[in-house]
């Protein structure tokens, strides 16, 4: 299946594809095997697609669930920034929240 590093054959919706890239062969049938699984989600839902149509449907989806990390990434990057950002006193650390807790179950 494997004919060298960065090169695999993968099957995707019944296709075979030679795929080639910077990533090892295991990471690329990873990859088409996600895919694979996405696009016969999207068949199993709409069975009178099209393949053309299943694929570009997959693509979307894919598409979407990339959009939504990379704006909870942003977000995390945001968060990690102001928090670097706010002087020693003002940072949240949790080892004073639990103190600042436990001393106000023992009052």
């Amino acid at each position: 299946m494997v004919d060298e590093k960065g090169r695999a054959t993968v099957q995707i919706y019944g296709e075979e594809y030679t795929v080639k890239g910077e990533a090892s062969p295991e990471y690329l049938r990873m990859l088409a095997a996600y895919i694979d699984k996405m696009m016969r989600q999207v068949a199993a839902r709409q069975p009178r697609l099209t393949t053309a149509r299943v694929a570009v449907l997959t693509a979307l989806n894919i598409a979407d669930e990339m959009s939504k990390l990379q704006e909870d990434y942003d977000t995390l990057v945001k968060l990690m920034d102001s928090e670097k950002k706010k002087p020693d006193g003002e940072k949240n650390r949790p080892d004073q929240d639990k103190k600042k807790e436990f001393g106000k179950k023992n009052a």
